[in-house]
Order: C-alpha cells, then sequence, then structure tokens
C-alpha cells in the first residue's frame, strides 16, 4: 500500500515545488507522504512526522471540530476550503485552509492545504480595531445619555420650575389688577397662557432629552405610553406590539429602541399624510425586529430628512440592519433588525473600552 501511495505521489511531481501543503495521510489517521512545504511549515523532519497521529500536530480547541468533518470526508464528503490551527514544532499556531478527498479503493486521503496565517492575522488586525472603535462609540453614547439626563434634570427642576414660579407671581398680580390699566387684564391673561405653553414645552423637551419612563414604568409601558401621546397630539391612530420579553434587551438597546421611534413619529408627524401608524417590535429567535409602519402618502420631502440620517446612525451602532420601504400611495414602512448573538455580546449594556 505505502509504494502505490508513493507511487500516486510521483505522479503528482508538480506538488513537490508547490508552496502548497500537499499530503497524502492514511485512514488510520497518519501521514503516508508529504512535500516539502509540510516539512517547513511545521518544522518538523520526516522522521518526526510520519510516527505521529496527525490529530496531534492539531491545535488542541481544532481536533473535536477537525474529528467530524474527517468522518464526513470518510464518508464521502469532499472538505473544501476547511479552516484550523496546527501546532508547529516551535510552540506557534499556523492557520490551515483545507481541500481534502477521500479515494476509498485505496484507503487514503488525498489533501492540498494553504497557509493563510497571515489574512488570519489581518483579519484579527481588523476584528479588534472595530471592536476597539465600537467600544468607543458605546462609550460616548454613554456619555451623552448622560449629558442628555443632566440637561433634561436641569430643564425639570430649574426652568419648569422658575417658570411655574413666574406663574405664581402672576396670580398675585392678577389679584390686584383691578387698579392697572385697562389692557393689563389682557396682558396677564395672555402670560398665563404663555407660562403654560413653556412648562408643557420643557416637560416635552425634557422627556425627549432623557426618557425617565423608561426607568419609572419600564420599556413596553413607555412605547405604549408615546404612541397614544402621539395619537392625541396629532390626530393619527398609533399602536404598539411587541412579543418581546423587555428583560432581554440591554438598557442601551432599549434607549436606542425609543429613539428611532421617535425619530420615525416625528418623521411622520411632519410629513402629515398618515391617518395610521403601527409599531412592531417582534421576537424572530436569533434576532430582533423593529417595524415601523404608516400609511401616508409620498409627502414632497428631502430625500435624506435628519430623522432618517439619525435613525441610520443608530442602527450602525446597534450593528443592526436598517431599511426604509417606500412605495407610492401605500405609505412606507421603517425595519430595523438586530442580531441576537451582538446583544448577548453586549448584555446590559456592560461593553469596556479596548
Amino acid at each position: 500500500m505505502i509504494n502505490q501511495d508513493t507511487l500516486l505521489f510521483e505522479q503528482l511531481a508538480l506538488f513537490e515545488m508547490t508552496p502548497d501543503l500537499v499530503c497524502i495521510a492514511g485512514k488510520d489517521g497518519y501521514f503516508r507522504k508529504v512535500n516539502p512545504a509540510v516539512l517547513n511549515k511545521l518544522q518538523y523532519s520526516a522522521e518526526e512526522l510520519y510516527p505521529r497521529l496527525i490529530s496531534s500536530f492539531i491545535h488542541p480547541d481544532d481536533r473535536e471540530l477537525t474529528a467530524r468533518e474527517r468522518m464526513k470526508l470518510l464518508e464521502g464528503k469532499t472538505l473544501l476550503n476547511f479552516q484550523n490551527r496546527y501546532l508547529r514544532k516551535d510552540g506557534t499556531i499556523i492557520w490551515l485552509e483545507w481541500t481534502s478527498v477521500y479515494l476509498p479503493d485505496k484507503e487514503i486521503v488525498f489533501a492540498i492545504a494553504k497557509d493563510i496565517s497571515e489574512n488570519k492575522r489581518k483579519e484579527k488586525e481588523i476584528e479588534d480595531r472595530y471592536n476597539t472603535y465600537k467600544n468607543l462609540v458605546a462609550h460616548f453614547k454613554a456619555r451623552a445619555e448622560e449629558d442628555k439626563k443632566w440637561l433634561a434634570y436641569e430643564l425639570h427642576e430649574e426652568v419648569a420650575q422658575m417658570a411655574t414660579a413666574l406663574k405664581l407671581s402672576l396670580e398675585g398680580i392678577d389679584q390686584y389688577k383691578s387698579g392697572l390699566k385697562e389692557n393689563a387684564d389682557f396682558k396677564i391673561n395672555e402670560a398665563f397662557v404663555l407660562c403654560d405653553l413653556l412648562v408643557d414645552a420643557i416637560r416635552r423637551i425634557s422627556f425627549s432629552l432623557s426618557p425617565a419612563m423608561l426607568d419609572d414604568i419600564g420599556f413596553t409601558d413607555t412605547l405604549e405610553w408615546i404612541c397614544k401621546e402621539f395619537a392625541i397630539m396629532n390626530g393619527i391612530a398609533c399602536q404598539f406590539v411587541t412579543d418581546c420579553d423587555e428583560d432581554e434587551l440591554p438598557g442601551e438597546i432599549k434607549i436606542d429602541i425609543f429613539r428611532i421611534c421617535q425619530e420615525a413619529l416625528n418623521e411622520i408627524r411632519v410629513q402629515a399624510t398618515a391617518t395610521k401608524v403601527k409599531i412592531t417590535l417582534q421576537n424572530n429567535g436569533d434576532s430582533i425586529s423593529l417595524n415601523v409602519a404608516d400609511d401616508g402618502k409620498d409627502a414632497s420631502q428631502s430625500e435624506k430628512p435628519p430623522g432618517l440620517i439619525n435613525m441610520r446612525q443608530l442602527a450602525t451602532s446597534m450593528n443592526a440592519s436598517f431599511t426604509l420601504t417606500n412605495e407610492k400611495g401605500k405609505g412606507k414602512i421603517i425595519t430595523l433588525v438586530i442580531n441576537k448573538t451582538w446583544i448577548g455580546k453586549n448584555i446590559n449594556g456592560q461593553r469596556h473600552i479596548a
């Protein structure tokens, strides 16, 4: 059998000169013949290589996966572009990408591998940079939310209270307006109206800056509340439906989804052509999708309104896909899809700067 294997290998003499790793392995799991590239890459001599099981050269973390793929190979499935790690004699790791075929009549595996270590190194470098930038974005987003909370607090606790105090002062003046000029009564009443509008505006701005209700009454109830408020304030029917367990969503994801809903509703309000809106948050098993659908006719708006840009940026920060479907005369649908794997890596918003 060994002589036949050697003859087969000699018939492929071209591979003796290739930088790719070429080998013949027996069904028993030992190398039968390898080209010089295998010896050079793994740093072993032929005398050291052949007596050892091939699995002993494989990185321990990849042995189980490699064994499963090898069983499929022996059952007749060609192995294409399979990647695993090998340990060189000096202990360093080398990444190999294999294409292998099993020849059952000879009970041997013929395999060719490419050294992809440099590609893997570059992939790791890009991944590390991405994670660094992602963590920086998360850091700045968290800081921005803290700044918004502080500003919301100042608006609500300081400015709104001063506006309320001003209204009380006006009420005090109102008791003595009988001795004032004719138009004083009108001006005082006008000031009362302006004070009420000012307090309401401050409260709305405060809420939009930092939705304290998310902490106070919960994510689902807050989204239901903003839908009801939107319907009352704009005369547009607005419904929120969800089958998600809000406890599975990290706090940062909840805030981002809330912001996207805010931006979407604001765009619908500005266009002023819709009669109904439906917001759906759905658990799809391996992902969570957010849909904001309205029946508004296509109004002449900027192709890239600020709200849409903000929504896309928020989606990017969540590593989520964002699509806008707009059919003339049928309304539009904003869709956000968040991969649960990504959520799992960022659970509870606990991301750290690299």
